[in-house]
């Protein structure tokens, strides 16, 4: 049977640690961060039930890398490569075809090229379908919270990086401004280079975060490992779309600000009844979009290294988004932080945006 496996790891440590091992969830996070490395690869769950609309089935292994992102970014690059390719060796050896990196294993070092030179099957990021989604994620929150696309400011935070910078490329076709904010203004003037040659917006750049506050859409995507967004930084009304892992929006933002709508990324529904084995804080048969990818690859028979490195193309987004449309994958609404977001919720935030603008 055709066959994928994706590779997870703590981002919680307590909390995703204790999921798998409700013993070493008890341990505190410096504890469990300073431990991760000398723990071995783990074989988390075998994943069945993901049937194509075509008709094809597959399988699939969850398998787990223990470093949490504190410790990935400590160690040097080469310790976290060998960490994450004893892990990919561990799947070979399940029988994988294709392997996906989920989360920090996709953007440490060179993004998957060294990893996938050290194994002997294909490795993809997931990052081409990630951009995907997160795009008509954001499209479809603008719908729900009636704001012209034509007439809106966009913000891309995380724009210099690999899914940050073909986002903004796809986006800037649909929204009148778009500020891209970096860290590096040579690397941002690149990126602002391809984004004015595909979309029709007025773009300008930042450094800073506070180049947010009058933006009405927002997609961040940094590799920080601290909460850049602050419930200050928005407007009301606004839209934040997080990508990133760890999160880039700080828990006080949806806890003080009730009038902005923050989503997560990457929420996909999977076809068929999939049983994924081990519970990553989804609801029944969704999933990342990064594991999506792998599994759409397998659907298709296409065992390459699909996305790796730090260039994504628009035109690898999309053929991989009419790939899984083909097998039945779909945006499957709107979760924000480890909940799903009802239509109330989202009409809520509309009437509280309208109250404190005074209309």
């Amino acid at each position: 049977m055709d066959n994928f496996a994706f590779i997870i790891h703590p981002i919680e440590p307590k909390k995703d640690v204790a999921r798998k091992f409700k013993l070493f969830g008890c341990l505190p996070s410096s504890v469990i961060d300073y431990f991760c490395l000398f723990f071995p690869p783990v074989h988390i769950s075998h994943i069945t039930g993901i049937r194509s609309i075509t008709g094809r089935e597959i399988e699939g292994w969850f398998v787990a890398c223990p470093l949490t992102p504190t410790r990935m970014m400590q160690v040097p690059t080469k310790v976290a490569y060998r960490k994450i390719v004893q892990t990919g060796e561990l799947a070979e050896r399940l029988g994988a075809k294709i392997l996906g990196l989920g989360a920090f294993t996709s953007v440490v070092g060179d993004a998957g090229i060294t990893i996938s030179k050290h194994l002997s099957i294909p490795v993809t990021t997931g990052n081409s379908y990630t951009v995907a989604v997160a795009v008509e994620a954001i499209r479809e929150a603008a719908r729900q919270m009636e704001i012209a696309l034509s007439e809106a400011k966009a913000a891309v935070v995380g724009a210099t990086g690999a899914v940050g910078s073909v986002c903004a490329q796809l986006l800037a076709r649909d929204v009148a401004e778009m500020v891209l904010v970096g860290r590096r203004l040579p690397r941002l003037e690149q990126v602002m280079a391809r984004v004015q040659a595909v979309g029709g917006a007025h773009v300008s750049l930042a450094t800073k975060i506070g180049a947010i506050e009058d933006a009405d859409l927002i997609i961040t995507v940094t590799s920080a490992t601290e909460t850049i967004i602050e419930p200050h930084h928005l407007k009301p009304g606004a839209v934040v779309l997080d990508v990133a892992r760890p999160r880039d929006v700080s828990r006080q933002v949806v806890e003080e600000r009730k009038d902005v709508l923050v989503i997560e990324g990457g929420m996909v529904e999977v076809p068929g009844s999939v049983d994924f084995g081990f519970d990553f804080g989804f609801p029944p048969k969704m999933a990342y979009a990064c594991m999506a990818e792998v599994m759409t690859l397998a659907l298709e028979g296409r065992y390459e290294s699909y996305t790796l490195g730090q260039d994504i193309t628009v035109e690898q987004v999309e053929e991989i988004a009419s790939l899984a449309a083909k097998h039945g994958f779909r945006l499957g609404g709107f979760r924000s932080f480890e909940r799903a977001v009802t239509g109330e919720e989202v009409e809520s935030v509309k009437e509280n945006a309208r109250r404190r603008m005074g209309h």
